[in-house]
């Protein structure tokens, strides 16, 4: 397969939205905000208005008014062309079927947990664990406010559902960690620098533990 002219994912944002009716940028963001879409997309004037010309010079979408409301500055409305609707459908179906890695920053950190030692691995899980619980009560605020209340169709913000069972697993994973930390079920190798390099051993005690 032929690799994609456009890959931002706000893009899919804006083509996603076209979907609905002609809008301008302004009444983009605008949207994204208040559906809640930005902890989907990373939405900010210059990369929204970079994304929209991109788009347009691929011919993806086009212009079809300059529209003005009251002392505002003109705006420009745009659609989607039928070429963008084919990648648009294209890039959603291929997205959906095919995994792919996407080294997220927190698994770099893990993977170097153990340079922390135990008992500021324990904080910092901790911490991360305490913004994680926030992040979940808001988003399911945010749910009983727009899907709860028939103000939003479910089918909109599906993705804050997906995105909330991520963050119920990672909280429980991130919890069941701290517990394992702080219980030494989690063992913590005793690290010695030889002329060879670092190496490392199991402590005494814990040597044969199936914990």
């Amino acid at each position: 397969m032929a690799k994609r002219k456009i890959s931002n994912t706000l893009a899919l944002a804006v083509l996603g939205l076209l979907q609905e009716e002609p809008t301008h940028p302004y009444g983009m963001a605008s949207t994204l905000r208040e559906r809640h879409k930005d902890s989907s997309f990373k939405v900010n004037s210059g990369s929204l208005y970079d994304t929209v010309e991109a788009l347009v010079r691929q011919g993806w979408i086009e212009p079809v008014e300059t529209a003005r409301d009251g002392r505002r500055p003109e705006r420009t409305v745009y659609t989607t062309t039928e070429l963008g609707q084919n990648e648009f459908i294209r890039w959603i179906d291929e997205l959906l079927r095919m995994p792919v890695a996407e080294y997220p920053k927190f698994m770099a950190a893990v993977s170097y947990l153990g340079a922390l030692g135990p008992d500021r691995a324990a904080e910092a899980l901790a911490e991360r664990a305490g913004h994680l619980a926030q992040r979940i009560d808001e988003t399911k605020r945010v749910l009983a406010d727009t899907v709860g209340s028939g103000a939003v169709p479910r089918l909109f913000m599906i993705e804050a559902e997906c995105a909330l069972h991520a963050w119920e697993g990672e909280l429980a994973w991130t919890q069941r960690t701290i517990a394992e930390i702080r219980d030494g079920s989690l063992v913590w190798p005793e690290v010695e620098r030889t002329e060879q390099g670092w190496t490392w051993s199991t402590p005494p005690d814990r040597k044969g533990s199936t914990r």
